[in-house]
């Protein structure tokens, strides 16, 4: 399965290098660049195409996509024309526009009258831009921007950095294409991208050290299998603790997920009040009533014992003492997944948190402001770099660190990076970490390597939540 890297500027330039050293030229990148995105176009607006497209370029090689991309059209004999920035062009710019010219595509004037057309096509500036587009770049966007017909950007839309998602330019697209991965502002910048196309263009494959997407497709094919003879043992024993007076609703869908997942036995440990309410309530579950003002009692050591994984947190309260009762559970448990109140009570003490992490493999999932908590040190990074934020905190923590947010990115000791992009504003309710802790804990206790089971965990709550927003709205999901 191809996998689609989320580049960095330094990256995709990097990656344009290699293939040049393999032996692809730029002028064929940039060839198959612009025939791709005129593919894609004609198959999303078929009907516009046939009214008239209007397609600006800008003097880089973004530009030089783009009379690519007119050529193509062109050829197909649809109506085109070409506003081109009155500016001196990258070589290779210079010897498409030529080409196309050559062949017959019209040019406009970029401050003269323009045909009507029912599609414009943004090529001004490619991912190496950065700040605000500078004139005659930022005149021609905003005539673009004032047609009112759907606008699709090449690479990226102008005025958005897709370093850091920052807009430094008013901008809006309704589709973009890119080539070969995602970059970062992509998912950063999601409200303003539109929908995102990734086309391959025949780079080499990508650096294994750069973060990769989790497709739905990565996703199921690293999900555990069950054997037509698997049992209940098999399929993964989860404790869950938490459910303080008030609460019981955060250990109730933590511990539904945990067999929605595919748990085989899942264990509730809360105090006395609210596992008389789980028991009527969910009959499935497996209770064990302890205080969380003392010492776990025998009966849990020897529950912990037993168990695939620990999952921490959820309505586990922020009463004094709850960090020592955390750090005890955890000493006794050899997966872990510390959640919502459990990483509020380590705040200060990420070093005891790391120590005990050496002998074991604890996944935390904190949302942005839990994290900042949990790893101040970190949070400055989170809005326009949550890969370095979460590989700093997993670096300090010696966990596996899944930084929820848009997009939520999971990170490793070792350096491993993914992310997800599925999800929607439906699963800012509470009660979703909740489940997100429930199926990652049920994933640990299957056997996923802790990476891949943050990851196929968000990836399916995100996925959940995108057909659930399809089916009542985002609002009411």
């Amino acid at each position: 399965m191809a996998l689609i890297p989320v580049l960095t500027p330094d990256d995709s330039a990097a990656w344009d290098r290699a293939a040049e050293g393999a032996g692809i030229a730029p002028a064929t990148l940039m060839e198959t660049a612009g025939r791709a995105c005129a593919a894609v176009i004609a198959q999303r607006y078929p009907e516009l195409l046939r009214q008239g497209t209007l397609v600006a370029c800008g003097p880089g090689n973004n530009g030089g996509d783009g009379w690519v991309l007119a050529r193509a059209l062109h050829r197909l004999e649809l109506p085109v024309w070409v506003a081109p920035v009155e500016a001196d062009g990258a070589p290779l710019q210079r010897a498409v526009a030529s080409r196309a010219r050559a062949e017959g595509v019209r040019t406009v004037a970029p401050d003269g009258p323009w045909p009507n057309v029912a599609l414009a096509v943004d090529a001004l500036l490619g991912t190496g831009a950065r700040g605000g587009p500078r004139p005659p770049v930022a005149a021609l966007l905003d005539r673009l921007l004032d047609l009112r017909v759907p606008l699709v950007a090449v690479d990226g839309p102008t005025g958005i950095d897709l370093r850091t998602g920052v807009i430094h330019h008013h901008t809006r697209a309704h589709l973009t294409i890119t080539f070969g991965g995602l970059r970062r502002g992509h998912l950063l910048a999601r409200e303003d991208v539109g929908d995102v196309v990734v086309v391959d263009i025949g780079h080499p494959p990508p650096d294994p050290g750069w973060p990769t997407l989790v497709t739905d497709g990565l996703a199921a094919q690293r999900l555990p299998r069950f054997r037509a003879d698997v049992h209940k043992g098999d399929r993964g024993r989860v404790v869950i603790v938490g459910g303080d007076t008030g609460m019981t609703g955060a250990l109730r869908m933590a511990g539904r997920a945990a067999f929605g997942a595919g748990a085989g036995l899942v264990h509730a440990v809360a105090p006395a009040e609210t596992v008389v309410a789980l028991v009527e309530a969910e009959p499935d579950l497996q209770t064990l009533v302890q205080s969380f003002d003392e010492a776990p009692r025998a009966a849990l050591a020897e529950l912990l014992d037993r168990a695939d994984a620990l999952l921490v947190g959820p309505g586990l309260g922020r009463k004094p003492g709850r960090r020592e009762l955390v750090l005890e559970l955890l000493a006794r448990a050899r997966f872990a997944v510390l959640d919502a109140d459990a990483l509020v009570a380590l705040a200060g003490a990420v070093d005891r948190l790391a120590e005990l992490a050496r002998g074991r493999v604890v996944v935390l999932t904190p949302h942005p402001g839990e994290f900042r908590t949990l790893f101040p040190a970190h949070a400055a990074a989170m809005e326009t770099d949550p890969w370095l934020a979460a590989a700093g905190a997993a670096a300090d923590s010696g966990c596996t660190v899944l930084l929820k947010g848009v997009p939520t990115v999971i990170a490793t000791p070792a350096g491993t990076s993914l992310t997800v992009a599925a999800g929607n504003p439906g699963l800012a309710t509470g009660g979703s970490g909740d489940v997100l802790g429930g199926i990652i804990a049920t994933l640990l206790a299957q056997g996923l390597e802790p990476e891949l089971a943050a990851a196929v965990g968000a990836q399916a709550l995100g996925r959940a939540a995108d057909i659930g927003a399809r089916r009542v709205t985002a609002r009411g999901l």
